[in-house]
């Protein structure tokens, strides 16, 4: 069995090595991926995924607000609403810090994060 196993691992990595020499395909005539497609494409998805979560957050804090303080006397409503609550405020930390890191990645990509002093989109510094 296992001299099958070794067998096929390397008529696997054969394979692997020599399927680049066959794919000799040509690629379509166009322009080229700039880096500031890339950053608004980027900027773009992350603003949208922002303020959607931000918008959900809004919703679940107030439908946790709203349970916590018509639970009345029942102790396990009035838990699960903290709970609720303590899990949408969780979240919105979550979401709010991978803005913050996906907005850095963006500027590292475009090599605008190092740039102290921008004027009219120019970096002088």
């Amino acid at each position: 069995m296992k001299k099958h196993l070794t067998r096929l691992s390397y008529i696997l990595t054969a394979a692997s090595l020599a399927l680049p020499l066959l794919a000799n395909a040509e690629l379509p005539p166009g322009q080229a991926v700039t880096l500031e497609e890339v950053d608004s494409i980027i900027n773009t998805i992350a603003r949208f995924l922002i303020a959607t979560s931000a918008g959900l957050a809004v919703i679940f804090i107030v439908v946790s607000g709203i349970m916590v303080m018509s639970s009345r006397d029942n102790p396990q409503r009035f838990q699960k609403g903290l709970l609720m609550l303590r899990n949408a405020i969780i979240g919105t930390a979550v979401v709010l810090g991978v803005g913050v890191i996906i907005n850095t990645i963006g500027a590292l990509v475009t090599r605008s994060f190092f740039c102290q002093l921008s004027v009219l989109g120019v970096c002088l510094y």
